[in-house]
């Protein structure tokens, strides 16, 4: 699979899209979207931390649209997007 992805770009909400990273460079996450240049440090450090509990040993590229999702979604459409994209079982159970 070459990417897979949750959410939407509705209000409230955030849309994730996970990939492959080249062999050895880790998780990179990008934000984009208007809440971005005020909360994409903290945006990334949630993704990043879903990322290495779900897949620690993979080379991830991860990008969010956000339209003011909490991060309570933020960390749910993460967690479904890598699940989807590593063809990994359901997440919460």
């Amino acid at each position: 699979m070459s990417t897979a992805s949750a959410g939407t770009i509705e209000s409230m909400d955030c849309l994730v899209t996970v990939g492959p990273n080249s062999p050895g460079q880790g998780t990179t996450v990008t934000i984009t979207g208007a809440s971005a240049p005020r909360f994409g440090e903290a945006m990334k450090k949630v993704v990043q931390a879903v990322a290495q509990e779900m897949a620690p040993s993979q080379d991830l590229n991860i990008s969010v649209q956000d339209n003011g999702a909490l991060d309570i979604v933020l960390t749910a459409r993460t967690k479904a997007a890598i699940s989807r994209f590593t063809g990994g079982e359901n997440p919460w159970s």
